[in-house]
């Protein structure tokens, strides 16, 4: 059976399961804790596979994205540019009116509550938008 074939007969979070376990070293770690914190931070969130396979976390809306690098993994945010940043998690994407993105390294710390706080930010600013 082809690739694709075989992606399009798996549900997302298998096909996420399956890219973490594929990574096999520091990303799939980062990507699996990454998803884990999203999961937390809003337990209704949808999850889907796009664009050739990257992870991406909806909620009435996109929230964010979990795209797998060799020196990064990449958490973009689809209205980053809206959404208060006090702990100044967003490092990367800064320049656009609209994304921003947290790149995390091998060996980086996560500021688990920043970041759950962040994603509970992206829910509501959808939310809201959804409302209008």
């Amino acid at each position: 059976m082809a690739k694709s074939a075989l992606q399009s007969s798996k549900s997302p979070s298998q096909l996420i399961d399956a890219r973490i376990e594929e990574l096999g070293d520091w990303r799939g770690q980062m990507l699996a804790r990454l998803r884990s914190l999203i999961k937390q931070a809003e337990p209704n969130i949808i999850e889907e596979w796009k664009w050739r396979g990257v992870p991406v976390w909806y909620h009435e809306g996109m929230i964010c994205t979990g795209e797998t690098y060799k020196n990064a993994v990449k958490m973009t945010f689809a209205k980053g540019a809206s959404l208060p940043d006090p702990a100044q998690l967003f490092n990367a994407s800064l320049d656009g009116n609209t994304r921003r993105a947290i790149d995390f390294h091998e060996g980086e710390k996560i500021n688990e509550k920043a970041l759950k706080a962040l994603i509970r930010d992206a829910v509501a600013l959808n939310k809201s938008k959804a409302k209008t």
